[in-house]
């Protein structure tokens, strides 16, 4: 198999790809694989430098709503698994619009590339934010997308799109929902990496209101893992729902952060919360364990130490980040 793997050199992506070409995924074994990124402020070809010499990769930077360049590149392959979002919530809060051009626009080209081209398979990655905050319980598929970010309104069309292009052209697209993602190589912006990076520093963290909200924490492996089942052997036109299975509050993760990186409260500035910052996210994961033998693996205590280790030992790969992304 020949796969596009679009957004490839951002966190998430990166970790499909070098977990493909290790041949960690049952059913994509030998797989080759071709990396399709703008490269735009999170993309970063260093997340692929393992892997950078395999003879079954390939590197393109270009923009998915390159129709030229999809048509190129989408009769070579076999399935396109679609990574390539804008994913910062802060960012859309203060414009929306390249959120709708990339996850809306973008897709719908990759999309109709995909039928121009008889495309066989297609895996849409998206977010559990889609579906708004739930006070209790645990949203299946099937709840209704009632989104509340620039952000998460972005993603729900590009998933309405998604599924449209099943239901009216008989597109074999599957589409997955992912809570939170935690691992290594997170761009340091978002809450873990950023944390951890300010920490180690000796660098004051910022807390939103009370820090009350809750998330559930998937590590990427365990997310990469389970879009690999989805795209060897989930159903067209489906939606799968991938969760970690641990829920805790903003507060309780930040304590986590400080115990790991031998830091007290005194650390943390208590901040404005952000605007339409959703209180709880939750997804039920029984379809998915049900149909594919979907399970987490990665215990999160272990994880997250693994991850506080890791930017221990990679300054060199974030700190350019951090820099960068203050200018």
């Amino acid at each position: 198999m020949k796969i596009l793997v679009t957004g490839g050199a951002g966190f998430i992506g990166s970790n499909f790809v070098r977990r493909t070409l290790e041949d960690a995924y049952e059913g994509l074994e030998g797989a080759e694989v071709v990396v399709l990124d703008a490269l735009t402020y999170s993309g970063n070809p260093q997340n692929l430098a393992p892997v950078a010499d395999s003879p079954r990769y390939e590197f393109v930077h270009g923009d998915i709503r390159d129709n030229a360049l999809l048509d190129r590149l989408i009769p070579t392959v076999d399935a396109v698994v679609h990574f390539a979002a804008e994913s910062h919530v802060d960012r859309s809060v203060r414009d929306a619009s390249v959120f709708v051009e990339t996850n809306v626009v973008g897709t719908q080209r990759l999309l109709d590339a995909a039928l121009r081209h008889d495309l066989a398979r297609f895996v849409h990655v998206s977010t559990d934010e889609v579906y708004g905050s739930i006070a209790e319980g645990s949203w299946d598929e099937e709840r209704p997308l009632e989104p509340n970010s620039p952000y998460s309104a972005s993603k729900a069309g590009s998933d309405l799109l998604a599924r449209s292009y099943h239901r009216t052209h008989g597109l074999d697209v599957s589409i997955t929902r992912c809570s939170n993602n935690y691992g290594p190589y997170h761009f340091p912006e978002k809450v873990i990496p950023l944390f951890v990076t300010n920490l180690i520093d000796d660098v004051h963290v910022p807390l939103y209101g009370e820090g009350n909200n809750i998330r559930d924490w998937l590590h990427v492996d365990d997310h990469c893992r389970g879009i690999a089942m989805v795209l060897t052997r989930g159903r067209a036109g489906e939606i799968y729902n991938i969760g970690g299975g641990t829920e805790l509050t903003n507060k309780e993760l930040t304590e986590l952060l400080l115990e790991k990186t031998g830091k007290d409260w005194s650390y943390v500035d208590r901040v404005a919360d952000r605007l339409g910052h959703d209180l709880r996210y939750s997804v039920d994961i029984s379809k998915i364990q049900a149909e594919l033998g979907y399970e987490p693996q990665v215990p999160f205590e272990q994880g997250l130490a693994d991850v506080v280790q890791w930017y221990r030992d990679n300054r060199a790969w974030w700190e350019p980040l951090k820099e960068r992304a203050a200018l």
